[in-house]
């Protein structure tokens, strides 16, 4: 089993930017497909973005593509999401989760960090 803490959320202006992170501990880092996922108030779960294990791929929802990147460095057991161009609709829990694949995280298996809250101000 992997370990995730979420770190890097906060209250930001629309238009601003800021960087997630996520740090791993158990289990080998390198191994797992990594994503983000985001819960707005009221809303389910939601997936952002996911990367292979290596960092050759990656894949996003339509609501953040062009404005979000994830990327992942193996050595720092950490993987990240930066987010560009903030909007409200972008405010939500976000939370980190590991799985034994792509597939995986965008089903919503695997484990799951406790989340960090992003709030985008109008």
């Amino acid at each position: 089993q992997v370990q995730l803490v979420e770190s890097g959320g906060g209250l930001v202006q629309a238009g601003g930017s800021l960087r997630l992170s996520c740090a791993a501990s158990g289990r080998t880092f390198s191994v797992y497909a990594m994503g983000w996922f985001r819960q707005a108030p009221g809303k389910e779960r939601k997936f952002v973005a996911a990367i292979s294990w290596s960092g050759g791929t990656t894949y996003y929802a339509d609501s953040v593509k062009g404005r979000f990147t994830i990327s992942r460095a193996n050595a720092k057991n950490t993987v990240y999401l930066q987010m560009n161009s903030l909007k409200p609709e972008d405010t939500a829990v976000y939370y980190c989760a590991a799985g034994e694949s792509i597939a995986t995280i965008q089903k919503g298996l695997g484990s799951w960090g406790q989340g960090t809250q992003v709030t985008v101000s109008s």
